[in-house]
C-alpha cells in the first residue's frame, strides 16, 4: 500500500526534477509511486526507453534532499540505471526550498 505522505513528496520532487530538466530522454521510475520523463536528448515516445532509472521511494527522497549521493546509492545497489544518459548526478540534490 502506498503511503500518502510519501506519495505526495515523491510526486512533488519528481515534478521539480522535470521542471529543472525538461525533456523526454530519461525515464525515472519510483515504484509504486510515480514515473516521469525528463532530460534533454532523443525523445522517447513508445516502448521501453533507452535511458531508464529506477529506485525505491526512500532512495529517491534521500537523493532529492541531499542525504545520499548518486555515487553512494549506485555503489550500494539502490539504483537500477541503464542507458548513456541514465545518471542524475548533475541534477541532485534538488535543493528544495523550505
Amino acid at each position: 500500500m502506498r503511503d500518502p505522505v510519501v506519495l505526495q513528496e515523491v510526486k512533488a520532487t519528481l515534478a521539480l526534477l522535470t521542471e529543472r530538466s525538461p525533456g523526454r530522454a530519461i525515464e525515472v521510475r519510483v515504484p509504486p509511486y510515480a514515473a516521469v520523463q525528463c532530460g534533454d536528448g532523443p525523445t522517447h515516445t513508445r516502448g521501453t526507453p533507452a535511458n531508464v532509472i529506477e529506485m525505491d521511494a526512500q532512495t529517491w527522497l534521500a537523493l532529492a534532499h541531499g542525504e545520499r549521493t548518486w555515487a553512494d546509492a549506485m555503489a550500494a545497489g539502490l539504483i537500477i540505471a541503464s542507458g548513456v544518459r541514465a545518471d542524475l548526478t548533475s541534477l541532485l540534490p534538488l535543493k528544495i526550498a523550505p
